[in-house]
C-alpha cells in the first residue's frame, strides 16, 4: 500500500487498516511455520506496511 492511499484515510480508517494487516502479517507467519509460504518475501512487505500505516496514524493523532 502507497502512503499517499493512507494519508487520504481517516484516523478510524488507519486503525482498520493496521488491524487488517497485523492479521494477513499473523497468517503469513502461521503459513511460514507450516512450511507452506511460497514466497517468504511478502512478510517483510507486510511489516513494512505495518509500519507505514502506524506512522502516518501517529502523525494524523499528533496533528489533532
Amino acid at each position: 500500500m502507497k502512503a499517499a492511499e493512507l494519508r487520504q484515510k481517516d484516523v478510524a480508517g488507519l486503525q482498520a487498516e493496521v488491524k487488517e494487516l497485523q492479521k494477513a502479517h499473523f497468517g503469513l507467519r502461521m503459513q511460514k511455520a507450516t512450511q507452506q509460504l511460497n514466497n517468504t518475501a511478502t512478510l517483510g512487505n507486510t511489516r513494512r506496511d505495518i509500519a507505514r500505516a502506524k506512522t502516518i496514524l501517529a502523525q494524523k493523532q499528533a496533528a489533532k
